[in-house]
């Protein structure tokens, strides 16, 4: 059996990782099963994808389309022609997507039309908020999936909900996950660490890069101005993605407390992480990570698809209006934060149990 997996983006290559690794195994023992990894090329800066194959020992993509970037329409049409070459050459018994990027959406699209049945892992998560684009290609993606590998029992939910077979869904964790419970003992610390004389939990860690919160000045201004004024003496590392550091320049702010650094590898980043008093972010998956970590987690959105992290795990979302900043930072500093617990099946093993589910579904044979 040859399956077909998707990557595009940077939290793609960290589901994936694992889930190959799985693959791997069950192929040396005799299991007639195979991948090819495709990668879409939708990010294509070495620091938000090439040193993930070298720090998560995934193997060089069989296939690159190249995609680039471009506006949505763009890139969704790239990645679609350039799929669809891959398949009219040789077509895969299966095709698993990961998450909810473009490449995710456009991927699904192309292999459902020429009839080769699509597997959704994180499936059946929702924000509620039709201005991301990411929840678009989520319900794209999940209204034309054949089997549902979820991490939560509110993404079981909101699949039923929308009229999903049972037989159809699998509970089987976080792939994320996985990927953080095998790297946990190698994270490593960066230079950033000596150069900027951090100490654990006396720092913040700060990642931000959502339109809504990075593009229009006054309102990134805002944030900023409100989180270093409640931060006491706590050092604040915000690794920037260029397009955000281009926003953040023409502010003009300067603090020394506030350190712009580029973009870290996973095991630079992750070891910060770690060891933060906590993290401010408006990225969905770090909230996954800071909540096994049971780091104290402070997400500016006004919505969420991973409910979980919240009344389960460490993080508070507090919406976009800056004013809440002040309060959710005194409870931090207060030491009132909630213990949080790890939510059901994020045990490490969620790889494994998509693979089986995968080897049962097909018949594979030993």
């Amino acid at each position: 059996m040859l399956i077909d997996i998707i990557a595009g983006a940077r939290p793609n290559f960290m589901k994936i990782a694992p889930i190959i690794n799985v693959i791997k195994l069950k192929n040396k023992i005799g299991v007639d099963i195979n991948y090819r990894l495709i990668h879409t090329g939708q990010h294509y800066d070495q620091n938000m994808s090439g040193n993930f194959f070298e720090q998560l020992d995934i193997p060089e993509p069989d296939i690159n389309l190249g995609a680039g970037g471009g506006t949505q329409a763009e890139q969704t049409a790239a990645i679609m022609i350039g799929y669809e070459r891959v398949l009219l050459n040789q077509a895969p018994q299966l095709c698993i997507v990961v998450g909810d990027v473009t490449s995710t959406m456009a991927c699904s699209i192309t292999a459902k039309k020429m009839n080769i049945p699509i597997a959704h892992v994180e499936a059946g998560i929702r924000s509620g908020d039709w201005s991301m684009p990411e929840e678009i290609n989520r319900i794209t993606t999940d209204s034309i999936t054949d089997y549902f590998f979820t991490t939560s029992s509110v993404a079981n939910a909101n699949l039923r909900k929308s009229g999903v077979g049972e037989n159809q869904i699998f509970f089987v964790g976080n792939t994320m996950i996985d990927t953080l419970v095998k790297n946990r003992n190698r994270f490593r610390k960066s230079e950033l660490w000596e150069k900027f004389g951090l100490k654990s939990g006396k720092y913040i860690v700060m990642t931000l890069h959502r339109p809504s919160n990075v593009d229009e000045e006054e309102v990134l201004k805002s944030l900023i101005n409100e989180i270093l004024n409640n931060s006491k003496d706590f050092p604040i590392i915000f690794p920037v993605h260029p397009r955000t550091r281009k926003i953040f320049e023409k502010l003009g702010i300067k603090h020394n407390r506030l350190f712009l650094v580029d973009p870290l590898g996973y095991l630079e980043f992750n070891y910060l992480v770690e060891r933060s008093k906590a993290v401010i972010t408006d990225s969905g998956g770090i909230t996954e990570e800071t909540t096994f970590m049971s780091i104290p987690c402070i997400t500016l959105r006004d919505s969420t698809e991973r409910p979980e992290t919240c009344t389960i795990g460490t993080n508070e979302l507090i919406g976009t209006n800056p004013i809440a900043i002040k309060h959710v930072l005194e409870k931090l500093f207060s030491g009132n934060w909630k213990n949080g617990a790890i939510p059901e099946l994020w045990d490490g093993e969620t790889s494994s149990r998509i693979v089986e589910h995968i080897i049962n579904i097909f018949g594979l044979k030993f």
